[in-house]
Formats: C-alpha cells, structure tokens, sequence
C-alpha cells in the first residue's frame, strides 16, 4: 500500500462533504506532477485529507477506491481523477505548523512542495502524522 495527501479548499469540497456522500471522483487536477501521482495511485491506498487554504491541516485519511481513469472535465484529454471514499477523521487536525515544527516531516513535499495539490507521503511520515492526528496508522 502507498500512502499519499490530497488538498483541497473546505469551501470548495471539504472532509464533511465528502463523509456526507460517502465516496468522490478527484477531478480538476491540472498540475502534470499531481496528475502522475494520481496516475500512480492504487485502489486501496490510503491519502491524507488536507483543508488548504482555510484550516491547512490534515483533517481525514480516505482510501482510493478506483484507479486513475479520463476526466471529462479536461477538454484536452491529458489528465486523469481518480475515485475515494473517508475511512476516518482525525481525532485533532494536523495542522501544517505543526507539521513544519517536527524536524522528522521537515522534507515531506507537504513542507517542500506547498503548492502540490496531490502528493506521496512516505509511511515514516504517514506513521506519525496518523500518532499526531490520534489515530492508528494501517
């Protein structure tokens, strides 16, 4: 299993919403780095649900459920979405400070990378930010 972030704005989409419907496509991805991660995405992986913007934390793990595939949204046909559903908020939120405050997270592309909308984390990584956020890791 490989382990990954997603961003996105809450005022857009956000964790509720999603737990609210209970699966998602991730469409609108237009970065050619973001769309290879998400090309590389398994079903089954888990990803980090992270609020950017307002909030900027991780607020929920999800699992992808369907492998990337065409998104109809892309009039140029280059890119790709893949299918999630929420297996389970964060009993605290992650906050990106205090992410950037422990120096074991301090090259994560979370850290390096802001602007990069779907990201891979390492399981180190994916170990503690879970114990940060009070869940249990896979």
């Amino acid at each position: 299993m490989a382990y990954w972030l997603v961003k996105s704005e809450p005022s857009v989409y956000g964790w509720e919403q999603l737990v609210k419907e209970g699966k998602t496509h991730w469409n609108g991805v237009r970065n050619h780095q973001a769309a290879a991660n998400l090309k590389a995405m398994k079903a089954g992986d888990r990803a980090f649900f992270y609020h950017s913007n307002e909030g900027l934390a991780v607020v929920g793990i999800a699992e992808i459920t369907k492998t990337a595939y065409p998104d109809p949204t892309d009039k140029t046909g280059k890119f790709v979405m893949v299918d999630l559903k929420p297996v389970t908020a964060m009993k605290q939120p992650v906050t990106l400070a205090s992410i950037k405050a422990e120096p074991k997270l301090k090259d994560i592309a979370l850290v390096r990378l802001s602007r990069l909308s779907v990201q891979p984390v390492d399981a180190a990584a994916w170990k503690l930010i879970c114990k940060m956020g009070g869940v249990k890791p896979d």
